[in-house]
């Protein structure tokens, strides 16, 4: 990121905080070697780690488990010219513990198309980025037009 670019660097707790803010984010990962982008309702975890539920049976599940996968979500507001991305890097795995599962029932996202039988995905945050326009300034002193 050029320091005059008009964006701001977030650090790893502002982004976590705005993350906490939004419920729907976007999972990158490879799929038929090839990259794909789904978006995906989502919360955060005590522990800051991403949690999404969905079907035991979605392709999403055999596609992430284990893998590398990014997380993007964001805020736009496009009168005020502002906004907000924070990105999050981690490997992603089914929740597996019983009693793990049995709490993120109670507390994680709740599904916006629930399935009869549903797991949480966990992508543990081993890299969180994130940058944020204010009102459409940059450092170089110009305004974007209204």
């Amino acid at each position: 990121m050029d320091a005059n670019d008009g964006f701001r660097e977030l650090d790893r707790q502002e982004c976590l905080n705005l993350l906490a803010t939004v419920p729907v984010g976007r999972i990158v990962y490879t799929r038929q070697a090839l990259p794909a982008v789904l978006p995906v309702t989502f919360c955060l975890d005590r522990d800051g780690a991403v949690l999404v539920r969905t079907s035991a049976s979605s392709g999403l599940v055999s596609a992430i488990t284990g893998a590398v996968v990014a997380f993007e979500a964001d805020a736009v507001d496009a009168t005020a010219h502002s906004g907000w991305s924070v990105v999050v890097l981690g490997s992603a795995d089914v929740v597996t513990d019983p009693a793990e599962h049995e709490r993120l029932l109670r507390t994680g996202p709740r599904s916006w198309a629930p399935a009869p039988r549903e797991v949480f995905l966990r992508i543990t945050p081993e890299l969180v980025t994130g940058r944020e326009l204010v009102g459409g300034r940059t450092l170089y002193g110009l305004h974007l037009p209204s």
